[in-house]
């Protein structure tokens, strides 16, 4: 990470701190959606499957109500073309990254561990799994959630767009990252879940290489 990177990812910082907008956006999402889920349920018992999968579907749609704003805000204060100028396109998208992946990483930590004092089927048997699928879950959401926020920046029905661009791109990452997290349920070891792991990193691995690929042309146009 250059100097102009960790500048850009500053001023996103200090940015967020004043307005809160991402974080009072996802702090709200989350309370709704676990208490939704809670009053839902009641007193009935829910299976272990079930718990992994709303605990991943929580994540994709609190992502979906605070992320987009990355590039979009942006075009909103008219700086768009301030970076451009100043900025190499690889230095933008790394900065933005950056600050998505802190705030990808802090949500979803929030989100555990409101999930492990709340469900009790919220139970994992393999922490290390669950951890290392939890960290490269969160990375190919920060990536893909950063480029689709940069190419829906321009475009008039913002807010209907990012989720319907979000949801066939993240699809295979939050469903193999639910298969992890069952398999963290149940104690399976590394060996048995190297296939599933293999996904996730693949794919955070190509989403990443395909976002600094054709960012410079999405920032241009």
């Amino acid at each position: 990470m250059n100097s102009k990177s960790y500048s850009l990812f500053l001023k996103d910082f200090k940015s967020e701190l004043r307005t809160r907008y991402a974080i009072n956006a996802l702090a709200m999402f989350i309370i709704v959606a676990i208490s939704v889920i809670l009053f839902s349920v009641g007193n009935e018992k829910i299976s272990q499957s079930l718990t992994g999968g709303l605990f991943w579907v929580v994540i994709f749609f609190t992502a979906m109500s605070g992320l987009s704003r990355a590039f979009v805000s942006e075009e909103e204060r008219g700086t768009a073309l301030t970076l451009q100028l100043i900025a190499a396109p690889s230095t933008i998208f790394s900065g933005k990254l950056i600050f998505n992946i802190i705030l990808v990483f802090a949500m979803n930590t929030v989100i555990a561990i409101l999930y492990s004092v709340l469900f009790e089927a919220f139970v994992i048997q393999n922490f290390a799994l669950f951890l290392t699928s939890f960290v490269f879950g969160n990375i190919g959401l920060a990536v893909s959630s950063t480029i689709i926020a940069a190419i829906i920046a321009k475009a008039g029905a913002k807010g209907t767009l990012y989720p319907v661009l979000s949801f066939p791109i993240l699809l295979p990452l939050i469903l193999t990252s639910v298969q992890l997290t069952l398999f963290a349920f149940d104690g399976i070891s590394f060996e048995r879940a190297k296939f599933e792991l293999a996904i996730v990193v693949s794919y955070d691995v190509i989403m990443l290489t395909a976002s600094y690929m054709l960012f410079d042309f999405i920032w241009k146009e």
